[in-house]
């Protein structure tokens, strides 16, 4: 269905999806159809892995939360956050799976990168720290729609950046107590916080 509505996809990076292990897909939020497109250039026909989305629970209702669960997606209640979607997640990485947070938290049309929710970061640094040898990577994508109201015959630019081994920023030093300490002491972390 995917390549007859678009006009072109294109996609650059492609080798930089890992085979195996914990990933987190970071995207860019553009369109309902980023969930779409990913599984499509990531997922189980070219990796053998199938992804899985945190989400907000208000987007997990009706006829949408059906199509939403069967891409992988798991709620996340942003309102009031449990200790069990970060624990899912994290468990999630632990059996080498491939989760999905758009960390802008939102979609946004205007083709800016907007700032980060300290969500994802948490989340991997968490998960990492719990389990040193874990060897989670984040995976930064860019996605970019020729118009900003996704249309028929629409073309989508996909950049697939280098991965980010987690490890690497506690082993530095990258700000990591901080992150460290905010991952300990804050409550869960959901898509949009």
């Amino acid at each position: 269905m995917m390549p007859g509505y678009f006009r072109a996809i294109t996609v650059s990076g492609q080798e930089n999806v890992p085979s195996q292990g914990p990933v987190i897909l970071a995207p860019t939020h553009r369109a309902r159809w980023d969930s779409l497109i990913l599984p499509m250039l990531m997922g189980r026909p070219v990796t053998g892995r199938d992804l899985r989305y945190m989400v907000t629970a208000d987007e997990v209702k009706g006829i949408q939360g059906w199509f939403i669960k069967r891409l992988g997606g798991f709620p996340v209640n942003v309102r009031e956050p449990s200790i069990g979607s970060l624990r899912h997640g994290i468990d999630l990485l632990e059996q080498g799976s491939m989760l999905v947070i758009f960390p802008e938290g939102g979609i946004f049309k205007d083709g800016q990168v907007h700032r980060l929710k300290p969500g994802l970061a948490r989340l991997a640094v968490q998960a990492e720290s719990i389990h040193p040898a874990l060897g989670a990577k984040v995976l930064p994508i860019s996605l970019r729609y020729s118009d900003a109201q996704v249309s028929w015959r629409s073309s989508v630019d996909v950049a697939i950046g280098q991965p980010l081994a987690v490890a690497d920023y506690l082993i530095a030093g990258h700000g990591s107590d901080r992150l460290k300490a905010s991952a300990k002491n804050s409550p869960p972390i959901s898509p949009s916080v």
